[in-house]
């Protein structure tokens, strides 16, 4: 007899019992449905089978794991289903691109245009695939034997992706005859994918799912799709940057490293850096009532450089910038709000003086001379030390923090004193067809070799705190991204190779009874289909030198 222990309490059942029987055992208990589980201190999928004694820990769709899981599992289903809308020989091409809000922006390219009564005929197949309850079956195959296989489907981004893998065999899943490989875990059957919709957006479609990203929402429930024009038109830009360079996936950029042709890779991308930041900053200098210039994006997403570089290009076009933390305004610590959890809540707008803020930007728009606070986070009090201001005819000041796109920050500020920009790092690389590269992971990546560099944190500190500082970024930076006046990409097509030098070791180090090794594990394997590269190439002006060290900027 096997036994597993939830929750404290022990349950005892016959040898080769399935996990997913367990689990029905006990969704009545969960608000959200049981996809996954955390079986011997590791990740499992709910086909597997319980031995011996161990600890089982259901994971659901409002769990990050439980989500990447069904969403993954949702793309294969979607794979399927066009099996049966278009068969051979039609055999379209399916390409998930990237995320957009809660929800991927897919291509189909073969069949021309897809239209309205394409995707509800799509959409039909896909319900009656999951009233059918129809396994996804995982097995494994040579990894020599995947590459020929894929290369038969005409899946050239995972053959290409294969020829850099070490190991001598992969796991791939079938579904109804439908095979693939997918970089993560599964759920069990096609019963699991009930909540889902496919809806028309410009080229192509979008395939969106529930939400899960904040405490409370309902994981039963299709987000809404707000259509963020101007976030999808910088990530088509990075698509189309990619393509343009010839390195749109992992694989197509291990190829340009394993011929020596990176330094040619670096040099190209840093100029068209230095030359859309020269761009943006064209565009304020030639506005002249532009007095502030707002700037916001999530953790990790280059910000220091970002500004400095900024300020170095508005400088050579004759205006004279200053930066102005927007930390500088925060309230003294026995005044900061209280979060949900009783903690005080740093992250919170209300943390931060408003009014004081407006009141020293208007008089510092109207010419006054202003006295401006300095936070000091050692005792948790504003100081103020001589840090006087007056703006000149050339003048900007740019301003950094979280909620600089956020209206109440600056509500008594003219609309045309303010330019607004949005900065996030919208990787241009896809895993391949099928797997779209995580730009919150490219984020967490960059802030664990920064940390470790500049702070002293272990790769598991940054690893506990993220879920922390993504959900502070779903409350307080992505509503607004779309008010930017301009938003930036700061993501280098190359980076992920020469980060991975740097946190490689710090992820091997998080043993396996960390609680945080799960997700250490997780990152080293994407990191696995990076082939590295020398950080001698990068230049010392580089974005990248932020995390990395070695900037002359900062």
């Amino acid at each position: 007899m096997a036994k597993v222990i939830i929750g404290g309490k022990e349950e005892t059942y016959e040898e080769g019992t399935r996990l997913v029987d367990i689990a029905e055992k006990h969704q009545s208990e969960y608000k959200d449905d049981i996809v996954l589980a955390k079986y011997k201190g590791s990740l499992t999928e709910l086909s597997k089978a319980v031995t011996g004694v161990a600890e089982l820990q259901f994971l659901t769709t409002a769990d990050k794991d439980g989500r990447r899981a069904y969403r993954r599992s949702v793309v294969f289903l979607l794979q399927r289903a066009l099996m049966d809308v278009y068969p051979l020989p039609a055999n379209p091409y399916l390409r998930v691109e990237h995320s957009l809000g809660q929800g991927d922006f897919c291509t189909l390219e073969g069949v021309g245009e897809i239209t309205e009564e394409d995707l509800q005929e799509l959409k039909k197949v896909m319900l009656d695939l999951v009233e059918k309850d129809v396994p996804l079956k995982k097995y494994s195959i040579k990894t020599t034997q995947a590459k020929e296989m894929f290369h038969s489907f005409n899946m050239k981004d995972k053959e290409q992706l294969l020829k850099y893998r070490t190991s001598s065999n992969i796991n791939v899943y079938d579904l109804d005859g439908c095979i693939d490989y997918f970089y993560g875990y599964m759920v069990p059957s096609t019963r699991y994918l009930k909540y889902f919709d496919l809806l028309k957006f410009e080229h192509g479609f979008m395939l969106m799912y529930p939400d899960g990203s904040l405490p409370g929402i309902d994981t039963r429930v299709v987000a809404e799709f707000k259509k963020p024009m101007k976030l999808f038109s910088v990530q088509q830009a990075a698509s189309d940057f990619g393509q343009i360079m010839g390195v749109p996936t992992v694989g197509a950029l291990n190829e340009v490293i394993a011929k020596g042709k990176i330094r040619d890779l670096v040099l190209s991308q840093e100029a068209i850096f230095e030359r859309n930041i020269g761009e943006l900053a064209g565009i304020i200098a030639s506005n002249k009532d532009v007095k502030f210039v707002m700037m916001a994006g999530p953790s990790s997403s280059g910000k220091t450089t970002f500004s400095h570089k900024l300020s170095a290009q508005l400088r050579a076009l004759g205006c004279v910038p200053h930066p102005l933390p927007l930390d500088d305004f925060y309230l003294n610590r026995d005044q900061m709000p209280i979060d949900e959890y009783g903690e005080k809540d740093f992250e919170a707008i209300e943390g931060l003086d408003i009014p004081y803020f407006n009141e020293c930007m208007v008089k510092l728009l109207k010419g006054e001379r202003v006295l401006l606070p300095n936070f000091n986070f050692k005792i948790g009090k504003r100081e103020y030390n001589d840090h006087y201001m007056q703006l000149g005819k050339n003048d900007i000041l740019v301003i950094e923090g979280i909620h600089g796109l956020n209206d109440r920050m600056s509500s008594s500020l003219p609309a045309e004193s303010k330019y607004k920009i949005y900065l996030s790092a919208l990787t241009q690389l896809s895993i391949d067809e099928h797997n779209p590269l995580s730009t919150a992971d490219g984020r967490l990546i960059r802030r664990i070799v920064r940390d470790a560099r500049t702070r002293a944190t272990t790769a598991a500190e940054t690893i506990a705190m993220w879920d922390s500082v993504r959900r502070g970024e779903e409350k307080n930076i992505f509503p607004f991204q779309e008010k930017a006046d301009y938003i930036f990409n700061t993501a280098l097509i190359y980076e992920m190779a020469v980060l991975k030098l740097y946190v490689d070791p710090m992820l091997y180090a998080i043993e396996p009874d960390h609680p945080m090794y799960a997700e250490a594990k997780r990152l080293i394997k994407l990191l696995d289909y990076f082939l590295p590269m020398a950080p001698d190439v990068i230049p010392n002006n580089s974005l990248v030198r932020e995390f990395i060290g070695g900037s002359c900027i900062l």
